[in-house]
């Protein structure tokens, strides 16, 4: 096999059985869609979805200074992280770059899952193991250790409930458990990337196949399909959502994203990139960066990462991400503009579209609240 060729999760030859159009993802072989993209969205936010995730990078940091080393790492404050819970938080450069956005979730005293983007999961190896230098901790890679399922939408909990006795109910946003799902080992996490309550299922690459045929058959009177990408990438944008490569990159830093708040200053110790994060907060509160908004199209013209948001014949931001939204039947984006312009219902504010300024409302984020 040449290096070129993209890897395959364990789930590949499931995906073809199904008719799914495959594309090569961050150097792996995903299922973009198996139908309509529309219905699958939709299906997600009716009823539930069933997600391969399998290429997503997981990294294993164990040891007695597991802790202190993510501390050290990362821009959150790790070590306060109860063990069954988990923590949104990114890694920077020195310079206060971001190098990805991750969860990690702490699956005992000494132990810690970090997931990152599987476009950076080798960064965010490298990155960890050269900042592990003079901790008594482990960074391993586990990426081949496991394979990802995910099921989301309003659906998710009464189907997974008819294959687990693991405390759902008792399973809070932001957290993950040890149990047996359809007789399969598992850990399941609740920190889905749609908007909907939902759960993510780690497993051994080998208990894969039968996991999502068990969650197929159980979730059949319920309305479960199978999704690809594609309606991922838009039920995330509904929900005000980042992505890496879109929102997040090395040339912002979280408060120039408007994620300042993933930064703890409060915590023992220093950590990479700390200086040049207080550096950008401080710039953040006297002269504010760009912000990242909503836009809502009054056409049906759809917008594209890199269009230019203009007002008055003025460049005033970028598109970040953009979409036809299934939920609002229009095209939505997601971009950074000029403070000044950034108030939702702010008036004159296009996207140029091919040389025309296709009029656009700014809005607040998320474009989609589920109701609880």
């Amino acid at each position: 096999m040449s290096s070129t060729e993209p890897r395959r999760t364990a789930l590949d030859a499931l995906h073809r059985a199904l008719g799914a159009t495959m594309t090569d993802f961050a150097g792996w072989d995903m299922p973009l869609r198996y139908g309509s993209e529309r219905d699958e969205h939709n299906a997600v936010r009716t009823r539930a979805g069933l997600f391969d995730l399998s290429h997503m990078g997981e990294i294993a940091v164990t040891g007695p200074q597991a802790a202190a080393l993510l501390d050290h790492a990362l821009v959150g404050n790790i070590g306060s992280v109860k063990p069954g819970r988990a923590r949104y938080t990114m890694i920077c450069r020195e310079d206060g770059g971001i190098l990805d956005d991750l969860i990690v979730y702490r699956l005992g005293d000494t132990e810690y899952l970090v997931v990152a983007n599987a476009s950076n999961a080798q960064v965010v190896l490298d990155a960890l193991r050269e900042r592990a230098a003079g901790f008594d901790a482990e960074v391993r890679d586990d990426r081949d250790a496991y394979a990802l399922l995910a099921v989301q939408g309003p659906e998710s909990p009464a189907i997974l409930k008819s294959l687990t006795d693991a405390d759902l109910d008792g399973l809070k946003y932001y957290a993950g458990l040890p149990g047996t799902v359809a007789g399969v080992p598992a850990l399941i996490a609740r920190t889905g990337y749609t908007g909907e309550d939902g759960f993510e299922l780690f497993v051994k690459p080998e208990h894969a196949v039968e996991l999502w045929q068990a969650l197929t058959k159980a979730g059949e009177g319920a309305g479960l399909v199978p999704c690809g990408l594609s309606c991922r990438d838009t039920l995330r944008l509904e929900a005000g959502m980042p992505l890496y490569g879109n929102e997040l990159s090395t040339s912002l830093t979280p408060f120039d994203a408007g994620l300042g708040r993933v930064v703890k200053f409060e915590k023992e110790g220093d950590f990479v990139g700390r200086a040049a994060l207080a550096e950008a907060a401080e710039r953040a509160a006297s002269e504010p960066p760009r912000v990242l908004v909503g836009l809502v199209a009054e056409g049906r013209r759809i917008p594209r990462s890199g269009y230019a948001v203009v007002a008055g014949g003025e460049v005033i931001g970028e598109v970040t991400s953009g979409a036809p939204s299934p939920t609002l039947g229009k095209p939505i984006a997601m971009a950074y503009v000029d403070a000044a312009h950034a108030a939702p219902g702010t008036a004159g504010v296009g996207v140029d579209i091919r040389g025309s300024h296709e009029p656009y409302e700014v809005v607040a984020l998320p474009f989609y609240k589920r109701q609880k």
